[in-house]
């Protein structure tokens, strides 16, 4: 018994640096969630700044740039969300059909490394490969076309953005279609093939039921993240010329808070913004515990 206490203890001291860091870095910044109902003003401080209620939520809908960041967001989020479960899933079943060991681990790490360079280096990449004279515009010179800076024209940064982010991403989302594969029984592939049933049969009978509940999980929990399009990206990548189609409300908060100095009007943006995140977050929770019998806790 006395063994089994210290083992524990050893194991929440373990975990007190982790609590640590929650408690100073989240926790304790959330008293700043006051200044969404007040007129702040940094030199009168929290306590003395004058309180005007819902006054700056009523303002933030009453702003025409809100709704349009509001619908970049969403859009942008989505298709983020529904692209990262289509391509890794493709990429996942693709890879499973390779049968030469080596050759499908060199192709999954190739694919998986991007996840690991940070936005502030691969967005100066991406502005590189769609700049003026970058890849882009030499290949399609070649077609004579005339060249233009992509990443200023409103009408496809949205595009781009998703795009890249996919690209990103796909090969490390791949990773648990290709864990949930692995759990198929392969006696099912050989009475499909006995029943003659081709790859493709197979993938659609077999492959696809047997990692439906992983897929339903995966796509139900992305709704979480539906107002989450990434800050990172975005501000490695936009410029004002494509404030229209690009912000997002985090890009949108860090300008109002940061740069204009409007305290209060950022706040209740953000605190919008992380309720409404916590409210999907919970229904996301419960959709995987009905649909695919997930529970996270």
């Amino acid at each position: 018994m006395k063994r089994r206490t210290a083992l524990q203890f050893h194991y929440g001291l373990m975990t007190l640096p982790g609590f640590l860091w929650l408690f100073l870095f989240s926790i304790v910044p959330m008293y700043g969630i006051v200044m969404a109902f007040q007129d702040f003003n940094p030199s009168l401080g929290f306590f003395r700044s004058r309180w005007t209620g819902f006054a700056n939520f009523e303002y933030l809908f009453m702003l025409g740039d809100s709704k349009q960041v509001i619908v970049n967001t969403l859009i942008i989020a989505v298709g983020k969300m529904i692209l990262n479960l289509l391509f890794p899933l493709a990429f996942a079943l693709l890879l499973n059909e390779v049968r030469i060991h080596a050759y499908k681990k060199f192709i999954q790490t190739i694919v998986y490394l991007p996840h690991f360079i940070s936005w502030v280096i691969l967005a100066s990449v991406v502005l590189n490969i769609f700049g003026y004279r970058g890849v882009i515009n030499t290949i399609t010179a070649l077609f004579g076309a005339e060249p233009k800076v992509w990443m200023t024209d409103a009408s496809i940064f949205r595009h781009l953005v998703i795009g890249t982010e996919v690209w990103k991403e796909f090969g490390y989302n791949a990773v648990i279609f290709l864990a949930a594969l692995t759990g198929i029984n392969p006696n099912l592939y050989e009475a499909a093939a006995i029943d003659g049933a081709g790859r493709l049969r197979s993938t659609w009978h077999v492959t696809l039921p047997g990692i439906s509940s992983t897929i339903v999980v995966l796509g139900v929990l992305g709704l979480g993240n539906v107002l989450n399009a990434g800050f990172d990206q975005i501000y490695n990548l936009y410029n004002p010329m494509v404030y229209s189609s690009g912000d997002i409300i985090d890009t949108w908060v860090y300008r109002m808070g940061l740069i204009n100095l409007q305290f209060s009007l950022a706040t209740a943006a953000g605190l919008l913004k992380s309720v409404v995140s916590f409210v999907l977050i919970v229904s996301s929770w419960l959709m995987a515990y009905k649909f695919a019998d997930y529970k996270v806790f």
